[in-house]
């Protein structure tokens, strides 16, 4: 990712967490000295729906906004999540992806199912795939609403930013009677192969 500005969208469904995710981003590129922009959709994030948050940054950021193919990398807490945002990463481009399915509001009321082979979906989309089972990552550091951390840890290996910085980053976003805890989850997202 050589090149002035980068672009990261961040998806998932309300209440796994994305918009800290997106802060603790925020502040690690933030304290590497970029022009940081941030922006968050919620579409009836209360009730399960879609919550997307672009972070872009680079030596100057004019717009938040991430437009269809300009997506560097995707961070997907959700796999359908992942699919229908897809049109925004670049041919190329990464998805770190929680392989966790919740069901959307037409499932549960019974007027559709969940979409199957969403997995390979993703494979033959020829982007760079990282899918895991972050709910069992997250439950393995102590708590499993940490998904949104492991999954952050599993991002920072494909970022140049040196394991400290996030370390740090995490003290100023997390409150400190979770800190411990969300550590622990953000290193087994780090070391998860």
């Amino acid at each position: 990712m050589s090149k002035d500005v980068t672009s990261i969208l961040i998806v998932g469904v309300g209440g796994q967490g994305t918009l800290l995710a997106s802060k603790l981003l925020g502040e690690v590129v933030c304290d590497q000295g970029y022009d940081v922009k941030v922006s968050e959709v919620h579409g009836m994030s209360q009730r399960g729906g879609s919550v997307v948050t672009y972070v872009k940054y680079g030596e100057k950021v004019y717009s938040p906004l991430i437009d269809a193919g300009e997506a560097d990398v995707m961070v997907a807490f959700e796999l359908l999540e992942a699919v229908r945002y897809l049109p925004f990463l670049k041919k190329g481009g990464t998805i770190v992806v929680n392989d966790q399915k919740i069901d959307p509001m037409p499932v549960i009321i019974g007027s559709a199912q969940y979409p199957q082979n969403l997995l390979e979906e993703l494979t033959a989309a020829g982007v760079k795939l990282l899918a895991m089972d972050g709910l069992a990552v997250a439950a393995e550091a102590g708590n499993a609403k940490a998904v949104n951390v492991v999954l952050m840890g599993a991002l920072a290996k494909q970022l140049p930013y040196p394991k400290e910085v996030w370390e740090k980053a995490l003290t100023k976003v997390v409150p400190p009677k979770f800190l411990e805890m969300n550590k622990r989850a953000f290193v087994l997202g780090y070391e998860h192969p």
